[in-house]
Parts: C-alpha cells; sequence; structure tokens
C-alpha cells in the first residue's frame, strides 16, 4: 500500500466514478482499476461498489475512507514539521479563491511570495464563496481569499484588498459617455449580471430597495465571461473594478462610477482561529498584507 494508491482511492470515492478520478489525476482508467484492485487485495474487502452502473463506497470503504484521510493529513503534518527544523518556510500553500481573484487579485501576491520563498509550492483551488469557506473550516485549504462581509466566528479575517462595483459598457455605449450613472439610468439598459455569489445579492438588494424592475438579458457564474458578454453589447454590467482595468487601458470596455450607490468588493484573506500555522503559512500572510493594505476585521462586525 503506498500514498498514491491511496490518493486515487480518495479521488473515486469523492468522485463516484473511475473515469472522472483517471482525468483528475491524469491516469488511464485501466491503471485506476488495477489501483483500486491492489488496495483492496491487500485490505481483504471490497471498498468500492461497482454494480449497477455507477460507483459506491462499501461500508469497509467507508471506514477505510477515514483512515486514509487522516494518514495523509498525518502525512502532510509530518512534512511540515520536518520542514520547519532547517527554520525555512517549506512544504505546500492552498489556497482557495473565485476566478476573478486568481486573475486579478493574486498574481501580484503569488509572484513575490514565489521570489522570496521558491522551496515553498503554491496551489490553487478555484471555487465560490461558500465552497471557499468550506474548504478552509474542513481543512482542505489553508487560506480562502473571500469578499467580504465573513460572519463565521471560527476564521481570523484580515482585509487586503479595497474595490468597489462600477458599471461596465462597451466604449460606444450610451452610458459610456457619461462620468457617472446613477442605478436606475443602467438599469434601463438590459443587464448582464452574475449567477449567484456577494454581487448578485447586493445587486438585488439595490434593485429593490428602488423599487426597480432590470430586465436581465443574462445570467453568468464566470466574471470573464460577463466581461465578453458586455464587451459584444448583449447588456451592461457590473463588476470590480480592479477586474476590467486592462480592458479599460485597451478600450475594450468602458467603466462608469454609480453615482447614487456605492457597492463594496473588499476581499479579505481567512484563516482557522485554530489552525497551527507553519512557517510557510506565516510567510504568505507577512506577503499578502505588505502587498495589500491591511486591516484585522472582528467576524460579524463592519
Amino acid at each position: 500500500m503506498d500514498f498514491d494508491q491511496i490518493e486515487t482511492f480518495l479521488e473515486v470515492a469523492r468522485l463516484s466514478s473511475f473515469s472522472r478520478a483517471a482525468e483528475k489525476r491524469f491516469r488511464t482508467q485501466p491503471a485506476i482499476s488495477s489501483q483500486i484492485r491492489a488496495l483492496e487485495e491487500e485490505v481483504g474487502a471490497r471498498l468500492l461498489d461497482r454494480s449497477g452502473g455507477k460507483v459506491s463506497i462499501t461500508q469497509s470503504g467507508k471506514l477505510f475512507q477515514k483512515y486514509a484521510e487522516e494518514m495523509l493529513a498525518s502525512r502532510k503534518a509530518m512534512l511540515t514539521a520536518v520542514a520547519e527544523t532547517e527554520r525555512v518556510p517549506r512544504g505546500e500553500i492552498i489556497v482557495g479563491a473565485n476566478e476573478g481573484t486568481c486573475l486579478h487579485i493574486l498574481p501580484e501576491v503569488f509572484a513575490e511570495f514565489k521570489k522570496q520563498y521558491p522551496d515553498v509550492a503554491v496551489n490553487i483551488k478555484r471555487s465560490d464563496y461558500a465552497k471557499i469557506l468550506e474548504s478552509v473550516i474542513d481543512n482542505s485549504v489553508d487560506f480562502g481569499v473571500v469578499s467580504l462581509p465573513v460572519t463565521d466566528n471560527r476564521l481570523t479575517v484580515v482585509l487586503i484588498h479595497r474595490d468597489e462595483l462600477v458599471v461596465i459598457a462597451p466604449p460606444h455605449h450610451p452610458l459610456a459617455k457619461m462620468k457617472s450613472a446613477t442605478l436606475a439610468e443602467a438599469a434601463r439598459f438590459p443587464l448582464v449580471v452574475p449567477k449567484l455569489g456577494h454581487t448578485r445579492d447586493a445587486l438585488e438588494t439595490l434593485f429593490h430597495e428602488r423599487r426597480l424592475k432590470p430586465h436581465y438579458a443574462m445570467e453568468l457564474d464566470s466574471s470573464e465571461l460577463l466581461k465578453r458578454f458586455v464587451a459584444a453589447d448583449v447588456g451592461v454590467g457590473f463588476i470590480a473594478r480592479s477586474h476590467v482595468l486592462e480592458d479599460v487601458r485597451a478600450n475594450v470596455l468602458a467603466t462608469i462610477p454609480l453615482s447614487d450607490a456605492q457597492i463594496r468588493r473588499d476581499l479579505a484573506l481567512v484563516f482557522r482561529k485554530d489552525k497551527a500555522l507553519s512557517r510557510a503559512a506565516l510567510a504568505f500572510i507577512d506577503t499578502t498584507v505588505k502587498i495589500k493594505p491591511v486591516d484585522v476585521v472582528v467576524p460579524g462586525k463592519r
């Protein structure tokens, strides 16, 4: 039994699929099946049920899964502890963030961090707000980068980036000729909006408060797609100012500030209060707050 077999089993159990696990681990499906068979032979029990055209975990598999997860966590803790003895940050940092943050906020932070600590591996898990917080709580990521507010008292919250939402439109659009626009003026046009998330919730609240009934031309789960459809004149949109700086410079989009509303889009680094931070993790926090404006936020208070 080796760690590679264990990781393969956990991936198959998580995805309930040999083929998807093979894609995730860059293996062939027969190779994945062979690893699982060898593992089952060694433990002397059927871990996965392949009958009925689907893969499900057996009772023995559930017990094995519990110990397998603990084993991998212990391995990671052991490697971190050994690296600590050299007094040089090593190991791995896993950060959860959404698409826009990965593309427009984190590259600067990661570039500086890798310059200073080349021996620390940095991995990104792209996800939405709720899943990022869930991943931080269950320790599958070390840090999350999410928009405020964060109200979970189990988390330490460090403000790393101040931003606000602006209206975006093609450069030839009537709104683009205005120095600023009211929410009602923007809502007269078809809107391209996020399908879910804090931005969508904030917009819905404002539209309700102003008794506006906007027409949604498209609802998207990608900030990059949202920009592309706005540039194609499908409608106007709302997005964090920092996410469109390059598009404005390239004259692909125009930004129009809202004159009668301010929708904050501030980002914070979050991690568990009870987390034992490695030297690498402490170095990551230090690098992040040096590059971005810093403020500690008490969960539940703004």
